[in-house]
């Protein structure tokens, strides 16, 4: 409900085109704007395995960042070293398999650490990699002299048949089969940072059972692919999201590349207002509604402790070496035999469990209460939380006759509960727009960055103003439209609608200030 005041008309001309408009509106205090973002879970310790509890905890206390960065990038990072090895059975007779490596965001504003905390887990990864990349230039070298070799002892040969030519030709044709050169050491990487999408088909056909794709700030990857022309890459993504998918690229000059599977894990952060921004334009049926966003199921967007503590300690050695042991144990997975992989199923008391929560959560997705990218991003938890429990089940217990117990299942439901919470934070971008807008236009109007041409605060404006500046939610007339009119409910702004001229001109619509806002210096944006 708008303010009883917030749409009177004036007709234009009239004693109330002044300064002294705003003064005579009998205004009142304004009402701070309710919350626009859900409450979310916190999370706890208990989410985690045992083995990287401690770890996940300390590295957070130090940084004095939330531990859901931490977290979720340690599962989605040991969800990429998984890969295509090992798949799990979620029904009990069915063909349905599923590849578990995870796609996740965090979600916060500049300068809570995110990129230090996700460095924290990637950094197992690096070393990782430096170890591989020792022993890539050593079997390249290798490889190098075998060939070498192979190349000497196949002119020895044709010297030899020249010699038999005129004695025993099967014995000089025989000397003339070339000897066949080993294949090329394939280069294994566990993860990569920006890189075209030709070149992430190459890795990904000499990796085809999985790496990460780690971006510090995601935005502009998703931005890529939303540009006229990056169509395949998007393509790309998606299929990779599935993991046992093969692709081909047809390119004039590479010629064609077949890759018999692509498996993508993903991890990055990214700010609020650019999430908000992406999110919105996903969901509202545009080239972006194809279900990407929805991918990343682990998504977490925690609350930041206003409260910071200064923490200077040295690292906890034993708990840090705990997470790294568990890296270096998923790195050396092996497939099963012919390189398929290994298939892992549940207990009967985990089958039972997860057939009575699939129930639930189908019956819930088919509904109509859900908004549909929320039922979208549910839809993708049929993947999600298998997946986690066969992580969870590969940490704690790698040795259960390939078997994921309950409690591992368990852990995994937990898991659906809390990140369900920060799924409904995520959409709420495109669920609440209008509370959104007027956050962020009130920020704007507290900050002092509504300036006339003379460089001095305005005392009103019109949405066309406004949209000109392109600040972000706040790039269209109608968009400043639904943010003002919710900041007319709290008293913050005041809706005058002025008729035409008598030459026939158009109505115009100025929001006013309060003047409460313009003088009070004490306003802080960040209290509304």
């Amino acid at each position: 409900m708008f303010n009883q005041n917030a749409g009177e008309s004036i007709p234009s001309g009239g004693s109330n085109d002044g300064i002294g408009d705003v003064q005579e509106f009998n205004w009142s205090i304004p009402t701070p704007l309710p919350n626009p973002l859900p409450a979310v879970d916190v999370f706890y310790p208990e989410l985690l395995p045992t083995t990287l509890r401690a770890g996940v905890m300390d590295i957070a206390q130090r940084m004095q960042c939330p531990p859901d960065f931490v977290a979720a990038g340690l599962l989605v990072s040991l969800s990429s070293l998984l890969g295509a090895r090992i798949v799990i059975r979620p029904k009990e007779f069915d063909d349905w398999r599923l590849v578990c490596q995870l796609w996740g965001l965090a979600i916060g504003p500049p300068g809570v650490k995110k990129s230090p905390a996700i460095g924290a887990v990637i950094k197992y990864l690096q070393k990782l990699q430096k170890t591989l990349h020792i022993e890539f230039d050593s079997e390249t070298k290798k490889w190098e002299r075998d060939c070498q070799l192979i190349d000497m002892q196949n002119e020895a040969n044709l010297k030899l048949a020249k010699n038999k030519i005129g004695d025993d030709l099967e014995a000089a044709r025989a000397l003339l089969e070339p000897i066949p050169k080993p294949h090329k050491p394939a280069h294994r990487r566990l993860y990569l940072n920006d890189i075209t999408v030709e070149k992430l088909g190459e890795i990904a056909q000499e990796n085809p059972l999985g790496f990460l794709i780690y971006r510090d700030e995601l935005f502009g990857l998703l931005a890529s692919f939303d540009r006229v022309g990056n169509e395949q890459a998007r393509t790309f993504y998606l299929q990779g999201y599935d993991g046992n998918q093969e692709y081909t690229f047809d390119r004039i000059g590479r010629g064609t590349i077949i890759i018999d599977n692509v498996c993508l894990a993903i991890f990055g952060s990214i700010q609020p207002s650019r999430m908000q921004e992406y999110v919105r334009a996903a969901v509202s049926g545009g080239s972006g509604d194809d279900g990407l966003i929805q991918r990343f199921g682990m998504t977490v967007w925690p609350d930041i402790d206003p409260v910071y503590n200064h923490v200077d300690r040295k690292p906890n050695e034993s708990a840090l070496e705990d997470i790294e042991n568990v890296f270096s144990r998923f790195s050396n997975l092996k497939s099963g035999d012919n390189k398929k992989p290994i298939e892992w199923g549940f207990s009967k008391q985990a089958q039972s469990t997860y057939n009575d929560w699939v129930v639930v959560i189908e019956t819930e997705i088919r509904g109509d209460s859900l908004h549909p990218a929320m039922s979208s991003h549910l839809a993708k938890y049929r993947k999600l939380i298998p997946a986690l429990a066969l992580i969870f089940a590969l940490i704690d217990d790698p040795e259960s006759n390939q078997i994921v117990q309950i409690e591992h299942l368990q852990r995994a439901l937990n898991w659906e509960k809390y990140l369900r919470t920060h799924a409904n934070r995520l959409y709420s971008a495109a669920i609440t727009p209008e509370t959104l807008g007027a956050v962020a236009l009130l920020k704007k109007i507290l900050n002092g960055q509504l300036l006339n041409s003379f460089g001095a605060p305005m005392q009103y404006f019109t949405a066309r103003e406004i949209a000109v500046k392109g600040w972000t939610g706040l790039n269209s007339p109608e968009l400043v439209r639904k943010a003002a009119n919710v900041l007319c409910d709290f008293d913050w702004l005041r809706l005058i609608k002025r008729s035409g001229t008598q030459s026939g001109g158009r109505p115009s619509e100025r929001y006013y200030i309060n003047p409460f806002v313009v003088t009070n210096s004490q306003n802080d944006p960040e209290n509304h």
